[in-house]
């Protein structure tokens, strides 16, 4: 395997018979584990409103991880522009590169939220993000002084601060990350046929800004390795059952235990309709044993000339996670980086 960085994203799911404060000391004890292993980068997610999961204010949350770690990258993925004043979000990074000098990143998604009620609560519409290219423009300007949508308005501290900024892609991201000389985050792993289009796209059209002298791809998606590929599978199962039931019920729940004895593949109780959406949910993720995932995720890479991997795998077992974990940066050589 090609030398690459990996990464963690955890969106602080919740978990059935937990509430959810212990979701975000999970994620901050996560963080914990994710610099004991070697792991480069260590994020949080944004939503709003969604019952399983705990992750609503990312800045706040990545402050904490940064107080709880001592070394590695603290960011957001992402912070969703059109649900902010760019004026802030530059004024709460400013501030956490402040306190932390040397290791925030500057995740950014274009999504807004999912139904009308939450998208009214923020303030925004579900056509906001069309502006996002502009209102990228506007938050990296206070970091260079160079906005001019407010005259004499300066984000204090953030203005002559350089943190790193990457673009979350979703539709047209990939082309407004290149144009914007930005760091490109892409997902999912599950579709080459898109993702590697996507990234040739974002490659041919990037260009050198002050914060990125070239392009920089990373990848993401869910990655699960146990001790066999029957355990791995297990792993995936919690998230794909809650997918489904979203996408059935309209509410994404707390994710539930899977059974002692439950195979990966059960979808008991399920309508057709939702075990359709279950069954695809556990499809194409990168999973397997040790020596499974090295040669996937290897592949993965090769194709792609990813510079990173993001990992993005929630479950329920907790120890579970953490052993995937802990077996993939085996794989990756990841305590041998220093």
């Amino acid at each position: 395997m090609r030398t690459t960085q990996f990464s963690i994203l955890d969106r602080s799911r919740t978990r059935e018979g937990h509430p959810p404060a212990a979701a975000l000391r999970d994620t901050v004890e996560l963080a914990r584990h994710a610099e004991r292993l070697g792991y480069h980068r260590f994020w949080v997610a944004e939503h709003h409103s969604v019952p399983g999961v705990a992750g609503s204010a990312p800045t706040v949350l990545a402050a904490a991880v940064a107080s709880a770690t001592t070394a590695i990258r603290v960011g957001t993925g992402g912070v969703m522009l059109p649900n902010h004043r760019p004026l802030v979000v530059a004024e709460q990074f400013g501030v956490l590169a402040s306190l932390f000098p040397g290791r925030i990143d500057m995740g950014l998604g274009r999504s807004v939220g999912f139904t009308g009620g939450i998208r009214r609560a923020l303030g925004t519409e579900k056509d906001a993000a069309e502006d996002f290219e502009a209102q990228l423009a506007e938050l990296l300007g206070y970091f260079t002084g160079t906005r001019t949508a407010h005259p004499q308005v300066h984000a204090r501290p953030a203005e002559g601060l350089a943190v790193p900024a990457f673009v979350l892609a979703t539709g047209a991201g990939a082309r407004v990350a290149a144009r914007a000389g930005l760091a490109l985050v892409i997902g999912d792993v599950r579709d080459p046929a898109k993702l590697l289009p996507a990234i040739e796209e974002y490659r041919a059209g990037f260009r050198p800004s002050g914060l990125w002298a070239r392009p920089y791809v990373v990848v993401s998606g869910t990655v699960a390795v146990a001790g066999t590929a029957e355990a791995a599978r297990r792993l995936l199962v919690p998230e794909a059952r809650a997918l489904a039931y979203s996408r059935t019920h309209g509410v994404f729940p707390p994710l539930r235990p899977v059974a002692d004895g439950e195979p990966a593949a059960a979808g008991a109780g399920m309508s057709e309709r939702e075990r359709g959406f279950y069954e695809d949910a556990l499809r194409g993720h990168l999973h397997g044993t040790e020596e499974q995932v090295a040669q996937e995720l290897g592949t993965l890479i090769e194709r792609s000339g990813a510079d990173e991997v993001l990992v993005t795998t929630s479950t329920y077992d907790r120890a579970a996670l953490l052993e995937s974990f802990e077996r993939l940066a085996r794989l990756a050589g990841l305590s041998n980086r220093g």
